[in-house]
């Protein structure tokens, strides 16, 4: 009888650590949720301040306040740029990106390509995380908004996807193109707008870029095809 009492209080015991264990999971879960859902409307207001017309109109699509979801964080080489990033982000852009190096170890950051299609270092060097849209912790079906991040010497091949984009750096400076156009260096605050099916490349020069960017389409979950090398 004393052996089953013993083992009784053993898988109390054991049971509790893995109910402790669930609970803290979850809590940490809903922290996290609960820091994107902020982070979001950080950058909304960011975007808001702005007084650009083509971002107003985007804004438009934000969707409407409501429960956060929950979306396992993930990671990726280039968060190894993120402070690099902070230390340069102007005041415009500080609060947020000081914000978001807080956030970032609980955000799912994620990369659209693969080595096959962009080389190994291209991938090394490049992540991006949605804060708003199919997968990111605020639900949007028509407007996505998250952060793209680079590291120093990277190149952005050419590309293009249905979805109307805008780019807002806040950290870094460096060079876009729209198809066979000249390239023009782009600094934090300036308003980059891609229109749909537009081609479009980037590069970065010795500093990382850190950039909010707006996507809207009736079909968020299209992905950016890359250009054919000879285009």
């Amino acid at each position: 009888m004393r052996g089953l009492t013993t083992r009784r209080a053993l898988l109390q015991v054991a049971l509790g650590g893995w109910v402790a264990a669930r609970c803290g999971a979850a809590r940490g879960n809903a922290v996290a949720a609960t820091a994107a859902d902020s982070l979001a409307e950080r950058a909304r207001r960011l975007l808001a301040a702005l007084h650009d017309g083509a971002v107003d109109a985007m804004l438009t699509a934000w969707p409407v306040a409501g429960p956060a979801r929950t979306v396992p964080a993930s990671t990726v080489p280039v968060l190894r740029y993120l402070p690099a990033a902070g230390a340069a982000a102007p005041a415009f852009s500080a609060g947020f990106v000081s914000a978001l190096a807080a956030a970032a170890p609980g955000l799912a950051w994620r990369r659209s390509y693969t080595a096959a299609q962009v080389g190994a270092a291209f991938l090394d060097a490049y992540g991006w995380t949605e804060l708003v849209g199919l997968s990111g912790p605020v639900p949007g079906t028509t407007l996505a908004c998250g952060v793209l991040l680079l590291g120093p010497g990277v190149s952005y091949p050419p590309h293009h996807h249905e979805a109307e984009e805008i780019y807002v750096p806040l950290s870094g400076i460096a060079e876009w193109r729209h198809g066979a156009a000249p390239w023009v260096t782009c600094r934090p605050g300036d308003v980059v707008h891609h229109l749909s099916n537009q081609s479009h490349a980037m590069r970065t020069g010795t500093d990382p870029l850190l950039a909010l960017y707006l996507w809207r389409s009736g079909d968020l979950a299209q992905h950016s095809q890359l250009d054919p090398a000879d285009s």
